[in-house]
């Protein structure tokens, strides 16, 4: 038993130091001595990637200098302060891991094909699915960081020109008003343990497509999805409701998928490191606990701003909500 956990130990050792592509030469001290960064703060920035520290362990390689050396040089420069450095690198650290995951996840069920039409496979294919991961990665690696360069700079333009247009409106460039909608799916802990494991990522993820896909037809944007749940924004409460409806439309009026309800809510919001804070994110939350299944609540808020040529709104009756004392729903529908 020990000598295969051994074996499994080193081929996944293998497998790491080929995809960083060089061998790990510096321990945590020696990588602090070798960029003339303090130790603490290089512990702090690889914290920051959301990686653990390894002791005196040799885990870091010339590449990890480099990286160290770039940013700590922004810092010195003026540019940027250390705090700032430290608020970036998380940013980058949460979302390359999510999305390696997402990348690793996808690739996984291509690989795992792939070993089985080779010729011969025996049963324990462990070799091959290895040879053809590498394989992959190898070939997949150059222009999937193409295009992630590609990508990070549309969302960089459309971020520059988002808070271009806030900060034609408002003082203070991190608040601003916009309509907060959060979409989840009825009872999912229930249907969670009705379903098979590989069901149920199907089900989550198809979920998050559609509902990604809706939101940005209408210029809306997806600030997280949390399983079962999808929480997006728009600066038109009209548009925030169209969303709404298309979500309906696209998984609740599916039959092959589970009910969904969506609460609105409008009012200032934080926006910070790419997510949003405030009374609105929490007040949509709370409004799908009221909404019946496959119906949409809204906030009075949000009421006001709808026109009443084109909505009928019902006030709910007063009920008891986490957070906010009474509070009277608002049940609303397209004339």
């Amino acid at each position: 038993m020990s000598d295969h956990l051994e074996r499994g130990d080193e081929a996944t050792e293998d497998l790491e130091q080929h995809i960083l592509g060089e061998p790990r030469v510096f321990n945590a001290a020696e990588l602090a001595e070798a960029t003339g960064v303090d130790l603490d703060q290089a512990r702090r920035l690889w914290r920051a990637l959301g990686f653990p520290e390894h002791g005196g362990a040799t885990a870091f390689t010339q590449s990890d200098a480099k990286a160290l050396s770039t940013l700590v040089g922004l810092v010195d420069s003026g540019l940027i302060d250390f705090d700032l450095a430290v608020h970036l690198t998380r940013a980058v650290g949460q979302t390359m891991a999510r999305l390696s995951d997402w990348e690793v996840s996808a690739l996984l069920a291509r690989v795992l094909e792939l070993a089985r039409e080779q010729p011969g496979a025996p049963d324990d294919d462990s070799g091959d699915r290895l040879a053809i991961g590498l394989r992959m990665i190898e070939e997949f690696s150059e222009p999937f960081e193409a295009l992630l360069l590609y990508v990070w700079r549309r969302h960089l333009a459309a971020a520059v020109a988002r808070t271009e247009a806030l900060g034609a409106r408002e003082e203070d460039l991190h608040t601003t008003r916009l309509t907060v909608g959060f979409a989840d799916i009825v009872h999912f802990t229930a249907l969670s343990n009705q379903l098979s494991e590989e069901r149920i990522g199907d089900l989550v993820e198809l979920f998050e497509a559609r509902c990604a896909d809706v939101v940005a037809a209408q210029r809306g944007r997806v600030i997280k999805s949390i399983g079962d749940s999808v929480l997006f924004v728009h600066e038109d409460p009209m548009a925030a409701y169209e969303i709404a409806e298309g979500i309906i439309a696209v998984i609740g009026r599916d039959s092959r998928m589970p009910d969904v309800r969506v609460g609105l809510a409008s009012g200032l919001v934080v926006l910070r490191l790419g997510d949003v804070f405030g009374p609105p994110v929490n007040m949509a939350a709370r409004l799908t606990a009221v909404a019946r299944r496959n119906r949409i609540i809204i906030d009075s808020e949000t009421a006001g701003l709808l026109p009443a040529s084109e909505f009928e709104t019902r006030r709910l009756p007063a009920r008891p909500v986490r957070g906010f004392g009474i509070v009277e729903p608002v049940a609303v529908r397209r004339t």
